[in-house]
């Protein structure tokens, strides 16, 4: 893999979850969202040689992001819920000038995941990377569907606090 491709790889996985978060505002289909996203990374990786690194990356990916959902957009007119060009522009915008508080939320999410308590952290996993619904997780560990609501709840909570405190150590407002 040649130099630009990498950097472009390295690039998508920081600003991956803010594009996904800006396509499922405007396409209500989870499915087509997927795909909206999975085609703009191919598209990412595809151009990435022509992607200027003294540039923003973030606008140059939801540009490409931008284009797919276009694309998506015109095959599927008929529906009722389409927004407008000017209204997705808009809404890119939007989650532009948001990103850098996303970005610096998920930069802290690993290590907090690593201080959470170590119950805690398989819980999550279970949850979030497993995608494992709380009756499967609470047969899995033993615990009542209520009690895994609960104790996934305080994990998210101590999540929260963390991430918040380190942006605050940052001086970067919540």
């Amino acid at each position: 893999m040649d130099e630009p491709v990498k950097h472009a790889a390295r690039q998508w996985t920081l600003v991956q979850p803010v594009i996904s978060a800006w396509i499922r505002s405007v396409i209500h289909d989870k499915s087509a969202c997927e795909d909206i996203l999975q085609e703009t990374a191919v598209a990412v990786l595809e151009s990435a040689t022509r992607y200027d690194a003294q540039r923003p990356f973030l606008p140059w990916a939801m540009a490409i992001a931008r284009n797919q959902m276009r694309l998506y957009l015109r095959r599927h007119r008929r529906d009722r819920l389409v927004l407008s060009d000017p209204t997705i522009d808009l809404l890119a915008e939007t989650f532009e000038r948001s990103s850098d508080g996303w970005s610096a939320s998920l930069e802290h999410l690993d290590d907090c995941l690593r201080n959470l308590a170590p119950q805690a952290a398989g819980l999550c996993m279970l949850r979030y990377r497993d995608g494992l619904g709380l009756p499967q997780i609470g047969e899995r560990l033993g615990m009542s569907a209520a009690a895994v609501a609960k104790a996934l709840q305080r994990a998210r909570d101590a999540l929260r606090e963390c991430i918040m405190r380190r942006r605050s150590q940052e001086g970067h407002p919540r």
